[in-house]
């Protein structure tokens, strides 16, 4: 009996291994579940620092890209040659300033450069006008007709000038110092002996109100005149007309001679004879009362006075609105003179469209 039922001993010794067993399963699981969560939070942790590290790389990009931009941007350092050479040129342009100003104040004492030998006047006798024809490089042809129309020849020249009248194309210089444009004209001149070479002046189209400026200084600095005439190389002049015209002005000071008009200040950049600065011209745009450009006459002391005062004369887009304006603050005499109106036909007119 004993033999066959298990005694207490073994029953309980079954029990406890039974135990033992439910326990260690309990605790491996209990650990496997502590690695999972050191795990995750390993890879979290990891990925913190990853992103982090990340950030800080694309700051510091951020930062070195900005570093440069102000870099470049910030004024740089002047060297002392840089500083001389700005005070350098600020010395210059105070120089050049002062010596205008003495040059305006010999002209208005009446110190002139003298040429009347150089020009072939050596009588001392004051002429009674010079002609001043404008013309440019592509007005060969031009010239040629004008000379086989109104204008002498050189030996008729030298004659004309004998009775006090002088006769010259007007013309600047090219842009390209002594390029073929200027030798072709010296050559021209050479033979023609017929010019009033303006040096200083860059021959060009929107640079008519500055030749005026040059013509009429140059002009009365070479030949001392009562009157002195500006005519344009598209028309023709009865010249024996416009002798006796100015014959008849004799003594008249002041005069500005020509055919007087006014008319509409054109304000559309585009347009034809388009104003830049037309908002000085007032609310209706009309222009001030001026003398035609094809042909207009200045008494000596008018075109002294451009002369005197050449540096500071404002210049309008047109030549005859810029000597209109420089006639508006003096004493002036304007003469409305219908033979000079060289687009209108009439029997008495010394000049009309070639």
């Amino acid at each position: 009996m004993e033999s066959i039922l298990p005694t207490m001993s073994s029953f309980s010794s079954s029990s406890s291994s039974k135990s033992d067993r439910r326990s260690k399963s309990k605790s491996s699981q209990t650990s496997s579940k502590h690695s999972l969560v050191m795990a995750l939070i390993s890879c979290f942790a990891w990925l913190y620092v990853a992103g982090r590290l990340w950030q800080d790389a694309e700051n510091r990009v951020l930062l070195a890209t900005l570093l440069k931009k102000n870099s470049d941007q910030r004024p740089k350092m002047l060297t002392v040659e840089d500083k001389l050479m700005v005070l350098g040129c600020k010395d210059l342009e105070r120089r050049i300033v002062e010596v205008e100003m003495e040059l305006t104040v010999a002209k208005s004492q009446g110190y002139l450069k003298n040429q009347l030998k150089q020009s072939g006047i050596s009588s001392g006798k004051q002429l009674l006008a010079v002609i001043g024809i404008y013309t440019g490089f592509g007005g060969h042809l031009r010239r040629n007709m004008i000379r086989g129309s109104w204008v002498p020849n050189v030996d008729a020249l030298s004659e004309l000038e004998e009775r006090g009248v002088v006769v010259r194309f007007v013309i600047g210089r090219s842009p390209n110092r002594g390029d073929s444009l200027d030798r072709n004209i010296n050559e021209e001149n050479r033979a023609t002996k017929d010019f009033l070479i303006l040096e200083i002046h860059e021959e060009a189209q929107e640079e008519l109100p500055k030749k005026a400026k040059y013509f009429f200084s140059s002009a009365i600095q070479t030949w001392d005149a009562e009157f002195y005439v500006k005519v344009d190389d598209n028309i023709d002049v009865d010249l024996d007309g416009l002798i006796e015209l100015l014959q008849n002005r004799r003594g008249q000071d002041s005069s500005y001679i020509g055919c007087m008009k006014s008319g509409e200040v054109v304000s559309e950049e585009g347009r034809a004879w388009y104003e830049p600065e037309w908002w000085k011209f007032g609310d209706e745009k009309s222009y001030f009362r001026h003398a035609a450009g094809s042909v207009l006459v200045l008494s000596k002391n008018l075109a002294q006075y451009i002369n005197t005062n050449s540096a500071s004369l404002k210049s309008y887009a047109h030549e005859d609105i810029s000597i209109g304006s420089w006639m508006m603050g003096l004493q002036t005499n304007y003469t409305d003179d219908s033979r000079l109106c060289c687009s209108t036909s009439g029997q008495d007119k010394v000049c009309s469209l070639a």
